[in-house]
């Protein structure tokens, strides 16, 4: 258990390190505002810390730094919330309060918001497309042996693909499948909609329109919908400016496991509801291990969720991160939440 005079210096360190990226001395903590230590005696207090694994002494400097245990202890016990200033809120509310723009395009805002207001990476995990439910059909003729097939879902995704119609399908058969599709369909989660289209909407089709069998089997390949969840980035070179990432080799193997979505995806598992923090080697994958990963889940709805990441080194703003991410978190619950209703 740590004293009261250890927890108010390895705040300190924490605090001073994450600013300045510098190792912090004595000294520099004995002139802090409620400290009240003369220099030596914080000399000893860090000794101890050291000892117990909370400090790490640099090379290049008597002065120390947090270790991984540092971290850890800090956003356990020491970590408190940040006052946002005014213009931080008006930022993120307006990100929420667009009437007009689709789903997708708020949770992509979102992550933007979020890597501009931390300067590090923030990676946004949309709802699995699977659980999106239809809003509409259109088939959109572009010649007469062809056309676009587009579903929209509640969540603003689009599938569409190009299909081959039947010879003799013209604009009113268009016409009567688009209604048949809207009527039999909307609200069907993608997951169920391959079967829901071959089976019942395939009858009702049979009964009203020229040539069902040849249309259904190219509708049928636009509902196979992969069950992957989306991938938002904002800010994903932020890490660059970073001093801990001038090593050329740490920059690509981060950047590395940004391109392959398995990996990625991978960051947030196991997903545990509220906010969750990962510390260096606490994280999955060798390329964030001298990193912090910290994650939260939104709703959207009762049956969607998704997740929010925000990647940084070690030395991050913990403070800083937890508060940002547990408004934008509420705010995209809530939004999304009211527009897929």
């Amino acid at each position: 258990m740590l004293t009261e005079r250890q927890l108010q210096i390895l705040r300190v360190i924490v605090d001073d390190f994450v600013t300045s990226a510098q190792p912090v001395g004595s000294r520099q903590i004995s002139k802090k505002k409620g400290i009240n230590y003369s220099p030596a005696t914080i000399r000893n207090e860090m000794a101890d810390l050291e000892e117990l694994g909370y400090l790490e002494k640099t090379h290049v400097s008597s002065g120390r730094i947090p270790s991984e245990k540092g971290y850890r202890y800090y956003v356990d016990h020491l970590l408190q919330p940040m006052r946002m200033s005014v213009e931080e809120i008006q930022m993120i509310q307006s990100v929420f309060e667009k009437q007009k723009v689709e789903v997708e395009q708020i949770i992509w805002e979102a992550a933007s918001i979020l890597s501009d207001l931390t300067n590090y990476t923030a990676i946004l995990l949309g709802p699995s497309v699977t659980d999106h439910r239809v809003k509409r059909f259109q088939i959109i003729p572009i010649s007469k042996q062809t056309a676009v097939a587009i579903i929209v879902t509640d969540m603003g995704h689009v599938e569409n693909k190009v299909i081959s119609l039947p010879e003799g399908f013209d604009s009113s058969d268009i016409e009567k499948t688009v209604n048949i599709l809207n009527e039999r369909l909307i609200g069907v989660p993608l997951i169920h909609l391959h079967t829901k289209l071959e089976k019942e909407t395939y009858e009702v089709l049979k009964q009203h329109v020229h040539m069902a069998d040849s249309i259904i089997q190219s509708l049928l390949k636009v509902a196979s919908v992969e069950n992957d969840s989306k991938i938002y980035f904002g800010g994903k070179t932020n890490m660059l400016n970073q001093p801990e990432f001038h090593d050329i080799n740490k920059v690509r193997q981060l950047l590395d496991l940004m391109d392959k979505k398995n990996q990625v995806i991978s960051l947030f598992q196991p997903v545990k509801q509220g906010i969750t923090i990962r510390i260096g080697s606490e994280n999955n994958h060798v390329a964030v291990v001298n990193c912090s990963v910290i994650t939260a889940t939104y709703s959207a709805g009762e049956d969607h969720n998704g997740a929010i990441a925000i990647i940084g080194p070690t030395r991050m703003d913990y403070k800083r991160v937890v508060t940002l991410l547990d408004v934008v978190r509420k705010g995209l619950s809530r939004t999304l939440s009211e527009k897929i209703e």
